[in-house]
């Protein structure tokens, strides 16, 4: 990380010439603008940066699909709102000289914070565990495929039949990820380079899949991570003429998940989960999974915000498919990892599209609302969920009427954000089912 003094001082050397400001928006993905060097620190860090508010309005083609009442551009003539740089999240980016980039928080003119910003979404979270003594920790592991071809050779041809940069699935292989090899070793790298704290990195399932496992920390940090390493990695993959995506599910291989790892200190920094329960866990614990279980269905959408999110968690997929929690259990969408201090939730459900303040905010609050009403804990699962389980919502319209209709959710992350991400789930659904897809077509041109 790099701290103010030291851009100061790299701006006044010519080391620096450009600083990033950067929003996450609604889809987990970074926007913002470049800024002079001098400008931001003459300026922006005391002024803050305008910007349009329906950048928290909008679905990836840049069309307000998540009007709130907090924001509504149409209704109110597209007017600013104010970036403001939080100096804590300044990276330099070894991929681009002389440039770093800076995370913004989003303001009303006023001052009062943007409630539905995904970074204050979270930072909300935290604040009300904070209230029960508690610090959240998260770790975020973030799956992607690589394919041969550049993002414009990709678009040229549909985004379908790409060359995958292994020939077969590469999970834990040595050998194989030579195609790939330049590219991983320039994302390794450079992240940590960036500021990022590298833990492991492997081949996985499918072919031309990897993932790259970073350090855990305090949960929006984590977010802040994982929000920066997505935008990283398709930089880099761009620079090496190749593509590479986070998608879900791309085609019938493995999907691309996006794990949370969840634990809880005390305000002394003091691991809070392990005790003397059947697997090692405290009764703390055992309400944080309880309400996981209980809030689950009507959370998912904050987990698998699109359609494509819903082609992974299918059974044979190795994703969930049912509310069930067991320990060390892969199978289930709620697994307990680690022992002692390293004792941990991980979270299964979230694919690798889900904008990580929003789903790390929804386990917080699944948390809370555990513990909360100290719910008792089921029992847990040994392999598959039995087929009686509780399902996963099978379809992103599921998951919009489950939300909608969720008081835990509209209680504990406002109607705001609630009807926001049911509004731009809902649109996406309706553009989805209008859409004439290469499988039909292969189905039924001559066929029928």
């Amino acid at each position: 990380m790099t701290t103010f003094d030291q851009l100061r001082g790299q701006v006044d050397a010519g080391l620096v010439d450009e600083v990033v400001l950067a929003l996450p928006d609604l889809a987990g993905r970074l926007l913002g603008t470049r800024l002079s060097a001098r400008h931001f620190l003459d300026s922006t860090v005391a002024d803050g940066f305008g910007a349009c508010t329906y950048l928290l309005t909008t679905d990836v083609d840049m069309s307000v699909t998540a009007p709130s009442s907090e924001l509504d551009p149409d209704g109110t003539g597209y007017g600013d709102m104010v970036l403001v740089p939080d100096l804590a999240t300044l990276r330099p980016l070894p991929w681009d000289p002389g440039t770093v980039l800076v995370l913004a928080d989003a303001r009303h003119p006023g001052g009062a914070p943007v409630q539905v910003a995904p970074r204050q979404v979270l930072r909300r979270q935290v604040e009300a565990l904070a209230g029960h003594g508690l610090v959240p920790l998260a770790g975020v592991e973030l799956e992607f495929r690589v394919f041969l071809e550049s993002y414009a050779a990709a678009e040229a041809a549909g985004w379908s039949r790409l060359t995958p940069a292994s020939r077969t699935g590469v999970d834990y292989a040595l050998v194989g990820l030579e195609r790939m090899d330049a590219l991983t070793r320039r994302l390794r790298r450079e992240t940590v380079a960036a500021g990022l704290r590298l833990e492991s990195a492997r081949g996985e399932c499918a072919p031309g899949q990897y993932e790259i496992v970073f350090r855990y920390g305090e949960a929006l940090a984590a977010a802040d991570a994982a929000a920066f390493y997505r935008t990283a990695a398709k930089q880099i993959a761009a620079q090496e003429g190749m593509a590479l995506t986070f998608m879900p599910k791309y085609d019938a291989a493995e999907g691309n998940s996006c794990h949370l790892h969840v634990s809880l200190h005390d305000t002394d920094g003091a691991p809070v989960l392990a005790g003397d329960g059947p697997y090692g866990e405290s009764p703390l614990l055992r309400r944080m999974l309880a309400g996981q279980l209980a809030c689950l269905r009507e959370l998912t959408l904050l987990f698998a915000p699109t359609v494509n999110a819903y082609k992974r968690l299918r059974p044979g997929a190795f994703a969930p498919t049912s509310v069930a929690w067991g320990p060390d259990n892969r199978l289930a969408a709620l697994r307990l990892v680690g022992s002692g201090a390293s004792l941990r939730l991980e979270h299964r459900v979230p694919g690798g599209d889900a904008d990580p303040y929003l789903a790390l905010a929804g386990v917080l609050l699944a948390a809370r609302h555990g513990l909360e009403n100290d719910l008792p804990l089921p029992d847990p699962v040994r392999g598959r969920p039995r087929p009686d389980a509780p399902a996963l919502p099978a379809s992103l319209a599921e998951a919009a009427d489950l939300l909608h209709g969720s008081e835990v959710a509209r209680k504990g992350l406002g109607d705001g954000l609630v009807d926001a991400l049911v509004s731009a789930a809902r649109a996406e659904w309706d553009a989805y089912g209008a859409t004439v897809t290469e499988w039909e077509r292969g189905r039924g041109f001559e066929r029928r």
